[in-house]
């Protein structure tokens, strides 16, 4: 008999990245592999996304917005989308109202991919997994806003004690979970998230080349790929730059936030003009390339629930560096060089070694390539869907 099984669909509609990308690549895997079953994204408010397209296609997923019966079509109804509703409706039906809507719809199972569910799931006797990727609003306050801190630890608390299942991406975020919501070990079930196949894939250095061309990348390059912010660390880079050879380039992808004027004004005072590429908000199709044509790749990341961009590295063969403390030696494993997250000279001595010695930074590449297979795609949704099992018993 075909199960009904709801999500959160939030992140999966309105973010391009992170939070979405683990939404699209969950339900569209699952999906694909159990095409008999029905998946139903609830969102509070439409918006077009090309990322979200080809899992809409799937005759087997819907898109249900505020207002809107489920009718067993994948394509969305648009009521609420145009201003149907007043200001405030859609973050509130999100929150509560989507309940009757799921007990209306016949949902057997939900999943709130982003670490909250909808008040009232739990009396509504519909059994539930929340997926909880990190608590660094606990670990680094000084991140976050207070109200946002208020509100998340709130959410957080609540999916954690309801929740009949909580997953954990990593066993960092397993191990704070249970420290700081005192969550059972027993009640959490640590799948790591899946990779896109893109970054898997034999990459040709006629598709590197084209990279190279388009981007003006005609130097040897250092890759750091995440949005620029205070947590994710990129000022580290750039100062251990000053210590590597002069034709090395360090290339800075992402979205830029108030951290890069501070980046921007480290690199005018230290003469560093010249060396330092910016890219902003690439297309996903393109990271791939990025990696693979580079030297190496760093993640100084001063905390991560996960670290995709590590696996994302290693998945297309290029080493990466990076900090420790966090769940980013979980990622990159035991070949993966980490170092201290405010040590310039460390970060700039295993950079070095890479560049320097050929042979060492194939060994590195080679070993993380085999060990990120665990977290191939092929094998996360059928771990989610072992949850899932769990939940309905």
């Amino acid at each position: 008999m075909a199960l009904v099984i709801g999500y959160d669909g939030k992140r999966a509609v309105q973010n391009m990245t992170g939070l979405g990308n683990y939404s699209r690549l969950l339900v569209g895997a699952l999906a694909q592999e159990h095409p008999d079953d029905e998946f139903r994204l609830y969102a509070p408010k439409w918006r077009e996304n090309p990322r979200l397209a080809p899992v809409l296609e799937r005759p087997n997923v819907e898109l249900c917005l505020p207002g809107c019966r489920a009718r067993g079509a994948h394509a969305p109804c648009l009521q609420g989308a145009h201003g149907t509703w007043l200001p405030g409706y859609g973050t509130w039906w999100r929150s509560r109202g989507v309940v009757k809507d799921l007990l209306r719809d016949h949902v057997e199972l939900y999943h709130g991919l982003s670490g909250e569910l909808p008040a009232g799931l739990h009396k509504a006797r519909i059994p539930s997994v929340v997926t909880i990727h990190d608590v660094i609003f606990r670990r680094f306050p000084e991140y976050y806003k207070p109200i946002d801190r208020w509100i998340y630890d709130r959410k957080f608390a609540r999916a954690c004690r309801e929740a009949t299942r909580v997953i954990a991406i990593s066993e960092r975020t397993a191990h704070d979970i249970m420290e700081l919501y005192g969550t059972p070990r027993e009640k959490i079930d640590i799948v790591y998230q899946g990779c896109d196949p893109q970054f898997a894939r034999e990459i040709s250095q006629a598709e590197v080349a084209d990279m190279r061309s388009r981007y003006g990348l005609d130097f040897p390059y250092i890759v750091c790929i995440g949005t620029v912010e205070d947590r994710k660390n990129q000022l580290l880079a750039v100062k251990a730059l000053a210590q590597l050879p002069r034709e090395i380039r360090l290339v800075i992808v992402g979205g830029q936030k108030a951290y890069a004027q501070q980046i921007k004004a480290y690199v005018a005072t230290h003469g560093l003009e010249g060396r330092v590429v910016w890219i902003d908000r690439a297309p996903f199709t393109h990271l791939p390339l990025l990696y693979r044509g580079a030297l190496l790749s760093v993640y100084p990341s001063r905390y991560e629930g996960f670290g995709l961009p590590v696996i994302e590295s290693l998945s297309t063969g290029t080493p990466v560096v990076v900090a420790r403390g966090s769940c980013l030696e979980e990622a990159g494993g035991p070949d993966t060089p980490a170092v201290d997250p405010d040590d310039v000279d460390e970060l700039a001595t295993a950079c070095l070694r890479l560049i320097d010695d050929p042979e060492y930074r194939q060994l590195v590449a080679r070993r993380g390539r085999e060990y990120v297979r665990r977290f191939d795609l092929r094998e996360f949704a059928p771990q989610v869907w072992n949850v899932y099992l769990k939940a309905l018993k």
